[in-house]
C-alpha cells in the first residue's frame, strides 16, 4: 500500500512538474512574441509618423516655396526656378502615398513596404482597395499586413535581382475582407501549413504566428501556398 501511495505521489509530482513546464515555456514564448510584436509596431508607427510628420512640414512651408519661384520669375531667374522645382519634386517623390487604398493606416503601411521592397530591386504588383467599415481594427490589420509583407521582403531578397517579385491584392470577396500577398521565394519544394509555420524560427516565425493569432481573433481564415519559386498567403476577415 506504501509502495502503490509512493508511485501515484511521484507521479502525481512528475504530472504537476510537466503541467508547470508547459505553462511556463508557453508564457515565454507569447511574451516574446508579444515583444516583437510591440518593436513591429512601434517601428510601424514611427514610419507613418515620418511620413506625416514630413508632409506637414511641406505644408507648413508652402508659402515660402512660392515667394521663392515668384522671385525668381520676376528676376528672368527661369534656369534657377527649374532647379528649384526639381528639388521639391524629389521631395514629393519621398513622401507620396504609392498606395491609397482608402484606409490611412494602412495607406502608410503599404506605402513604406513597397518603397523598401522598391530599394531591393523588387517588382511589386499592388492592388488594394479597402471599405470604411471593418470588424478588424487598424491595429491589427496593420498587423498583419506589416508581418506579410516583412516576410515577403525578406524571402525575395534571397533570391536573384532579376527573379525578385511581390504581389499584393485587398479587396471584398464573398463578404470577406481578402488579402493575398505572393512573392518569389527559393523553396524548391511544397510543404504543408503545419510544417511551414513549425519550422520557421525567430522573428519571421513570430510574425507567422502572430497573423494566425490575429485571423483567430476575427473567426478568420489563413491559407499558406508553397510552390516551387512562389510563396503565397491569403487572409479573410468576416464584414
Amino acid at each position: 500500500m506504501r509502495v502503490e501511495l509512493a508511485v501515484l505521489c511521484i507521479l502525481a509530482a512528475m504530472f504537476v512538474t510537466w503541467g508547470v513546464t508547459v505553462l511556463w515555456m508557453r508564457h515565454r514564448q507569447l511574451k516574446k512574441i508579444g515583444e516583437y510584436q510591440d518593436e513591429v509596431l512601434k517601428k510601424q508607427r514611427e514610419e507613418v509618423q515620418n511620413i506625416y510628420e514630413t508632409m506637414r512640414g511641406w505644408r507648413h512651408d508652402y508659402h515660402n516655396h512660392m515667394q521663392m519661384m515668384k522671385a525668381y520669375m520676376s528676376m528672368d531667374q527661369a534656369e534657377e526656378m527649374v532647379d528649384y522645382l526639381d528639388h521639391l519634386e524629389e521631395d514629393l517623390d519621398g513622401i507620396d502615398m504609392a498606395v491609397r487604398t482608402g484606409n490611412v493606416c494602412a495607406d502608410a503601411i503599404l506605402s513604406s513596404k513597397i518603397s523598401m521592397a522598391e530599394k531591393q530591386d523588387i517588382q511589386v504588383d499592388c492592388t488594394a482597395k479597402i471599405p470604411a467599415a471593418l470588424t478588424v481594427s487598424d491595429v491589427d490589420l496593420c498587423a498583419v499586413l506589416g508581418n506579410l509583407l516583412d516576410n515577403a521582403i525578406e524571402s525575395c531578397v534571397k533570391v536573384k535581382e532579376s527573379g525578385r517579385f511581390m504581389r499584393i491584392y485587398i479587396g471584398i470577396f464573398k463578404k470577406q475582407l481578402y488579402i493575398s500577398v505572393s512573392n518569389a521565394t527559393c523553396e524548391k519544394r511544397r510543404k504543408y501549413l503545419t510544417e511551414f509555420v513549425t519550422q520557421k524560427q525567430g522573428e519571421h516565425g513570430f510574425g507567422l504566428r502572430r497573423i494566425d493569432r490575429i485571423a483567430e481573433k476575427y473567426d478568420g481564415y489563413v491559407n499558406r501556398k508553397n510552390e516551387p519559386g512562389v510563396f503565397a498567403t491569403e487572409v479573410m476577415f468576416p464584414l
